[in-house]
């Protein structure tokens, strides 16, 4: 699925409709990661802009619908932190630009409060092609407080013709005074097998998008990425018994908060299966067997710990390393 094209998972589709029969200025789209935040609030964007809109959102094949296709629509202002401008193809300002390739700073991982003064700047401008103007924040946790509240004036008093969606996975970390200004929508989740149906249209055999979809925690958006990612199935199927083993290469080419990541979700499952129930994201057959309760909750309380520096490793492949290391002794632990 692709926002630039307008194309929508059929339950993306449905609150796109719901959500355009609504009138306000600023929605913030809520939910966990993978059910389509961005892609719903590019496809109403989409809508507002259109020159030729139908009932079911933009046309596709107007100037306006091109120009955002080519992310360089006069009345479209997306915020997002310059990792995700860059990777998603969105054009950062001449100064941000030109500061990142005269390699005197890396690109943000947070929205620069530059930005959003850029953006704030943006607002106040008439309208280019006649349609209104549009603001889009993704991931809307990812401004700090200063960023955040160089945009809550705005927000209180907006100009007439701006309307703004602010997209997160994180709903709990923004400022109670930015929620409390926006119409918030929390994400559909979709039964299981319209998201299997669609995971299939994407290309992925029946039996992989099961694996995949299981493996992402049932998020559709999450599975398609980590089908699309390079990384074979078999990994993942082998994951388990290989930490077990102490197989470090298992994680070759993993960034340290996404070794963290498949850790937490193999100890999860672990303790869903300590206490009788049933695994979330690992098949069962492919589990080693479960330690104690308490030992899980220790090593579910460190990967917690460790997930809150694993961005910033001293050296990712000591960390690793050690990661490993410490979830085969768990693995082996019976007390």
């Amino acid at each position: 699925m692709s926002a630039s094209t307008g194309l929508l998972a059929p339950w993306l589709a449905q609150q796109r409709q719901a959500l355009l029969a609504q009138r306000g200025h600023a929605w913030l789209l809520q939910g966990p990661s993978g059910m389509g935040q961005f892609e719903l609030g590019m496809a109403m964007v989409r809508a507002w802009l259109c020159e030729q809109p139908t009932q079911q959102g933009a046309c596709g094949h107007c100037a306006s619908c091109h120009s955002i296709d080519v992310h360089a629509h006069a009345d479209l202002c997306v915020l997002m932190p310059e990792v995700d401008m860059l990777e998603r193809g969105w054009p950062l300002s001449e100064k941000a630009q030109s500061e990142i390739d005269d390699k005197k700073r890396k690109p943000s991982k947070e929205i620069r409060v530059d930005a959003m003064r850029d953006a704030v700047e943006f607002t106040q401008r008439t309208s280019g092609r006649g349609r209104g103007k549009a603001v889009l924040v993704y991931p809307a946790e990812q401004m700090n407080a200063i960023t955040a509240n160089a945009l809550l004036k705005t927000l209180e008093e907006p100009p007439g013709d701006v309307r703004f969606i602010l997209a997160t996975e994180a709903a709990h970390q923004l400022l109670p005074t930015i929620r409390s200004r926006c119409l918030a929508h929390t994400m559909a989740w979709p039964a299981e097998p319209e998201m299997l149906q669609w995971l299939q249209q994407q290309g992925l055999a029946a039996e992989a998008a099961q694996a995949w979809l299981r493996a992402a925690g049932g998020r559709p958006l999450d599975a398609l990425a980590m089908a699309q990612a390079g990384k074979g199935l078999d990994v993942f199927q082998r994951l388990p018994k290989a930490v077990a083993a102490g197989d470090v290469s298992i994680f070759a080419d993993m960034a340290p908060p996404e070794v963290v990541q498949w850790l937490q979700k193999l100890c999860h499952d672990l303790m869903c299966v300590a206490q009788g129930g049933g695994a979330r994201y690992f098949a069962a057959q492919d589990l080693p067997p479960a330690p104690s309760a308490m030992i899980l909750a220790r090593w579910a309380k460190s990967l917690a710990q460790e997930a809150r520096t694993a961005e910033h490793p001293f050296n990712a492949g000591l960390m690793t390393e050690a990661l490993v290391a410490q979830a085969r002794t768990v693995l082996h632990s019976k007390h």
